[in-house]
């Protein structure tokens, strides 16, 4: 991806701040002038920074504004460890806002739209971004947070809800309970933005025929101002982000050399404008590509895309020496014929060796799913080269989540 001369522009201004501000980037930054920035391979030489560098500078020490400047706080969704605690400027908010408006617009949402909001409010981002960015449109905002499914299904019929936004997990719970209750001819769906944790194509396809509405993956993390900062189009080719706000590199996990666009990697985000907590190279640990610029979308809008979020490094679990991520197993799956979206994998070491199971939702009767069970172990040594205990299991009997499902439970540590 080249770097436009506003980026390079936008980025030398930030490191002058976050060097002015005394805090964590001054540090890490210590020796580097930003007028010596003058190209993007100088840019590149500038060190990395990750989560664990955030949660160090606990409370604020990622601020680069005065006290008097910050309007909010979000903190990241992690339960465990120091959290990471993001402040937001007025200007901040705003941008964001504007960032949501225009993935809303990509979607086809308008004004006359009414967005019921499920995702938790708090300090989580997700919640009040979906809100942020509706009412920026000057859609009506039914702000409903998680959980209590009878009454988010009372609201869809009561108001003519036309967007859902909600995780794919809760997605795919409200589709199931529609279904089940058989109210979706009251329904006035027609969209859905689906945020916060990857998706498969089943999934997708799934809770797009129960619904009975087109999905529209956003993507977005808490330390990059939350959800909204990059949505696919109608043409599904990738996801479009907002390269006048930020500015996006694919590096190899390993070496953190920047790979060519097509290449999968890393993404490293650096923000353009944020004003409380500028990132400088930060590594998100999420996996894509950068969609090169000679496949052009068909929408036409002249923006970069990534490809969709195949999982995350730190997702990843080896067994028998072999790397495994959620999106490849998925992969593996799709190739079942039979197999529903939902599935959970279980790691143990069993007599000195690790043992997979997996566990698959299938609508397939009772004497077909040998045969299905069979296919999946085919496949998983085909594709993966790990040998897997298949298990079919009925519609249904895998947990639900209102929040983000769990795939991979590794016990073997």
């Amino acid at each position: 991806m080249r770097m436009k001369a506003e980026q390079l522009y936008q980025i030398r201004y930030q490191i002058e701040r976050v060097k002015a501000a005394h805090g964590f980037y001054a540090e890490r930054l210590k020796g580097v002038e930003a007028r010596d920035i003058k190209t993007k391979e100088d840019f590149e030489k500038l060190p990395f920074s990750e989560k664990a560098d955030l949660r160090d500078a606990y409370p604020l020490g990622l601020s680069a504004v005065p006290d008097e400047k910050i309007v909010r706080i979000h903190s990241s969704s992690g339960t465990t460890g120091t959290p990471v605690i993001i402040p937001y400027t007025q200007q901040d908010v705003l941008d964001w806002a504007e960032l949501f408006k225009r993935c809303y617009e990509f979607a086809g949402v308008t004004p006359m739209d009414r967005v019921q909001i499920t995702p938790g409010y708090g300090l989580w981002t997700a919640g009040i971004g979906f809100q942020l960015g509706a009412e920026r449109l000057g859609a009506m905002t039914i702000p409903m947070g998680p959980g209590n499914t009878a009454k988010q299904l009372k609201f869809m019929q009561d108001v003519n809800t036309t967007v859902l936004c909600a995780t794919s997990s809760y997605a795919l719970l409200l589709a199931e309970e529609i279904n089940k209750r058989g109210i979706r001819d009251k329904l006035s769906l027609r969209k859905g933005i689906i945020g916060s944790e990857r998706w498969g194509a089943k999934m997708r396809a799934r809770i797009a025929d129960e619904l009975g509405v087109e999905l529209y993956d956003i993507y977005g993390l808490t330390e990059v101002y939350g959800p909204g900062i990059a949505i696919n189009c109608e043409y599904n080719t990738g996801m479009h982000y907002f390269d006048d706000y930020l500015y996006f590199e694919i590096i190899d996990p390993k070496t953190g050399k920047v790979l060519p666009d097509g290449e999968l990697g890393e993404l490293v985000i650096t923000t353009l404008r944020k004003e409380g907590a500028p990132l400088i190279r930060y590594r998100t640990h999420d996996l894509t590509r950068i969609v090169p610029e000679d496949e052009p979308c068909p929408c036409g809008r002249d923006l970069p895309r990534i490809d969709v979020i195949l999982g995350r490094t730190d997702d990843m679990v080896k067994v028998h020496g072999v790397n495994m991520f959620p999106g490849q197993m998925e992969d593996v799956l799709k190739t079942v014929p039979g197999t529903s979206s939902e599935y959970q994998v279980f790691i143990d070491h069993v007599n000195n060796r690790d043992q997979v199971t997996v566990f698959v939702e299938t609508a397939e009767p009772e004497e077909n799913r040998p045969a299905l069970e069979k296919k999946m172990k085919e496949q998983f040594k085909s594709m993966i080269g790990v040998t897997i205990i298949p298990k079919a299991v009925n519609i249904g009997d895998l947990p639900r989540s209102e929040k983000k499902t769990t795939r991979v439970y590794d016990y073997r540590y």
